[in-house]
């Protein structure tokens, strides 16, 4: 079928998404750092891991209710965007009220944090390709001291972000170009009434 009178038109994909691996990412390191930092009986520890799978799920479902709804993945990647925003504070939080260092942005640490990120082009969200590919112990989150770890994950929820806030651009701008299902379906009737 010609990609102009496709109806449904290619969603999910998802798992390629930069936003998804890194978010993905959060979330493991996430659920390490709370085991080992937080007491698990507590509502902080609740909190933050659901924070962090709040950002994977939203761009998850957001991805493949694309079909259907552009308005839907724009609201649930903000959502997810905002899960991610939670969760940043909840680690400035925990460096602030122990009298731990929040490394700014363009400090040594954090810059060798984010050429890491850069350096690591591989897909973490589907190790059934055997393929190399970091996985989580190789941000030393499980073995380093807190405020090296809580900083670590600093830099990974913004690096995930502003990937997020570039999405929504692109969301956006498709949107505004190509219009979303309803408008899809109105022109595809339009056509066929006009079929002799």
């Amino acid at each position: 079928m010609n990609k102009e009178h496709d109806l449904i038109p290619p969603h999910g994909g998802y798992r390629k998404l930069r936003s998804f691996q890194t978010a993905q990412l959060v979330y493991d390191l996430t659920v390490v750092f709370c085991n080992r930092f937080i007491e698990k009986r507590s509502r902080t520890h609740d909190q933050m891991v659901q924070a962090a799978r709040s950002g994977v799920q939203n761009i998850v479902e957001g991805s493949m209710a694309s079909a259907t709804s552009k308005k839907t993945e724009l609201k649930l990647t903000g959502v997810a965007r905002a899960s991610l925003e939670e969760l940043l504070l909840d680690y400035e939080d925990f460096l602030r009220q122990r009298g731990l260092r929040i490394w700014a942005k363009d400090s040594p640490e954090a810059l060798a944090v984010r050429r890491k990120y850069l350096s690591d082009p591989s897909d973490r969200s589907d190790p059934s390709d055997g393929s190399k590919r970091s996985d989580r112990s190789d941000y030393a989150i499980e073995h380093t001291a807190p405020e090296v770890a809580a900083n670590t994950l600093l830099c990974l929820i913004n690096q995930a972000s502003f990937l997020l806030g570039r999405q929504l651009q692109k969301l956006e701008q498709q949107f505004l170009a190509e219009g979303g299902f309803t408008e899809r379906l109105y022109r595809q009737r339009q056509s066929a009434r006009k079929k002799p």
